[in-house]
């Protein structure tokens, strides 16, 4: 049976240093919660399963526990979905948690570029472009390199 996985980068950030602490702007806590809203109507994602796994950085946070409240759940930290981290570590990651329900990443660019295009493409340079916000959804029998389908892909412009 398929599994689904649901990649998502942050909203919109506001310049700033360090990195790790910048923090969403008000338009980025808008495509946040416009995101969430429009997960929380859609009654295909199996939603009571749901893990909900986060970036440590600050706006990936912020982006993720509006989400979270759309969608009842509970945010957990992964180390490993830093801007600068390797997809295929992640996809590593994806293996040992296979049947763990359907899961949502909230992550950076380059990351979801990269990990969508490794998982859907083989590649990692052939990466979708993500706007901020943007989510991409797909289904795999296993996580590996070039195995998952590209299901849908949706920005929070798509939803005005």
């Amino acid at each position: 049976m398929a599994e689904r996985l649901l990649i998502m980068r942050h909203g919109e950030a506001a310049p700033g240093h360090p990195d790790p602490q910048r923090v969403l702007t008000e338009r980025g806590r808008r495509e946040a919660a416009r995101m969430g809203d429009w997960l929380a109507g859609r009654g295909d994602l199996a939603l009571a399963r749901l893990r909900l796994l986060v970036s440590p950085y600050a706006r990936a946070r912020q982006t993720a526990e509006r989400v979270a409240a759309s969608l009842g759940c509970e945010v957990e930290i992964l180390p490993i979905l830093t801007p600068d981290d390797s997809p295929a570590v992640v996809v590593d990651w994806l293996l040992e948690h296979e049947g763990d329900g359907p899961l949502l990443l909230v992550s950076h660019m380059p990351l979801v570029g990269a990990l969508t295009g490794l998982l859907v493409e083989g590649r990692a340079d052939r990466g979708h472009g993500f706007p901020t916000a943007g989510l991409a959804e797909l289904t795999a029998e296993v996580w590996a390199a070039g195995c998952a389908r590209l299901e849908r892909f949706t920005a929070p412009a798509d939803l005005a």
